[in-house]
C-alpha cells in the first residue's frame, strides 16, 4: 500500500484528508501538533507522532523511518499558537534562524523546502479532496442581491490588499462599509467582531498564496458564527476554498437563510454568478 505523510494543524481538515487517502488505496502517516491537531485523528490513521508546535526533527524523522516521500499540510497553525506553546527543538530554531520574516507564506514555504532537502515533497493539500471545493454561483437556495454583490466586490479588492501584506484572507463588509479584516484571531473571530445584519463576508486566497498548503477553508463551524453574528452571504473564493463537511453546510446554511456563493477570482473583479 502506497503511504502519504500528513503534517496536521487544526480542525476538521486533517481528519477529512486522512480518510479520502485512505478511501483512496494510501496508508496515512500522520504528524500531528499538541494543542491544536484533533485528538480524534489517531483513529483514522496508520501511525502518529504528536510533537510540539516548532519541532522538526520528529517530524522529519517520523517520515524517513516510515518511508515517506510525499507529504501535505492539512489544517492550520493558530497563530496565537506561535505565542502559547511555541517550543521549537534544535533544528526548528535553526530554521527560524534562517527566515527574513515569520509570515505565514514564508514560514510554510521554508518548511517545505526543508522537508524537500530531507526527500520529502509537499503535494497540494487538496490531494484526494477535489470534490470539496467550492464551484462558481451560489451553492444555497438563496443568492446575492445587487447591494450584496457590489460588497462582494469590495471586499474581494480588500481582501487582496490584505493577502499581499500576508495579513489574512478574510474581510465583513456592509453597504461598502469594511467592518473587520482578519489579523491573528483567524476567520471565526473576525466575522465575531465585525458581525452586523446583513453584512457580507468575504474569504479568498492571498493573491501570492502557495495552494499545496494554507488552502481556505469553511466548516460547519463558520456557518455558526456566521448565523450568530447575523450575517447575510458569505462569498468564498470558487476552486480554491474547501467546503468541509459540505452537506452540513448546506443544511445549515439552508436552515439560518445565509446565503454562500463561490466567486471567480482573477485580475478582473468577482462577476455576478
Amino acid at each position: 500500500m502506497p503511504r502519504v505523510g500528513l503534517i496536521a494543524g487544526n480542525g476538521r481538515f486533517p481528519i477529512l484528508f486522512a480518510r479520502s487517502a485512505q478511501a483512496a488505496g494510501y496508508e496515512v502517516i500522520a504528524v500531528a501538533h499538541q494543542g491544536e491537531t484533533e485528538p480524534a485523528l489517531d483513529a483514522v490513521v496508520a501511525g502518529v507522532t504528536w510533537v510540539k508546535v516548532g519541532e522538526l526533527e520528529p517530524m522529519i524523522r517520523t517520515f524517513r523511518d516510515a518511508g515517506v516521500t510525499q507529504a501535505v499540510m492539512a489544517g492550520g497553525i493558530r497563530k496565537a499558537a506561535l505565542l502559547e506553546h511555541f517550543a521549537p527543538d534544535a533544528r526548528g530554531l535553526a530554521f527560524i534562524a534562517r527566515l527574513v520574516h515569520l509570515g505565514d507564506d514564508a514560514l510554510l514555504r521554508g518548511l517545505a523546502e526543508e522537508l524537500e532537502s530531507e526527500g520529502i515533497r509537499i503535494v497540494s493539500s487538496t490531494l484526494f479532496l477535489e470534490s470539496l471545493l467550492a464551484p462558481a454561483g451560489a451553492l444555497t437556495p438563496q443568492v446575492p442581491t445587487e447591494a450584496q454583490w457590489r460588497d462582494i466586490r469590495h471586499g474581494i479588492e480588500v481582501a487582496h490588499a490584505i493577502g499581499r501584506w500576508d495579513i489574512g484572507q478574510s474581510v465583513v463588509v456592509k453597504t461598502g462599509i469594511v467592518l473587520a479584516v482578519e489579523a491573528i484571531e483567524g476567520t471565526d473571530a473576525t466575522i465575531q467582531r465585525g458581525g452586523s445584519p446583513g453584512a457580507v463576508v468575504v474569504k479568498v486566497s492571498k493573491p501570492q498564496q502557495d495552494l499545496r498548503f494554507d488552502v481556505p477553508a469553511i466548516g460547519p463551524e463558520t456557518v455558526r458564527v456566521c448565523a450568530t453574528a447575523g450575517i447575510a452571504v458569505l462569498a468564498v473564493e470558487a476552486g480554491k476554498t474547501l467546503v468541509l463537511e459540505k452537506e452540513e453546510v448546506l443544511r445549515q446554511a439552508q436552515a439560518t437563510g445565509l446565503c454562500i456563493v463561490g466567486v471567480e477570482v482573477g485580475g478582473a473583479p468577482a462577476e455576478m454568478a
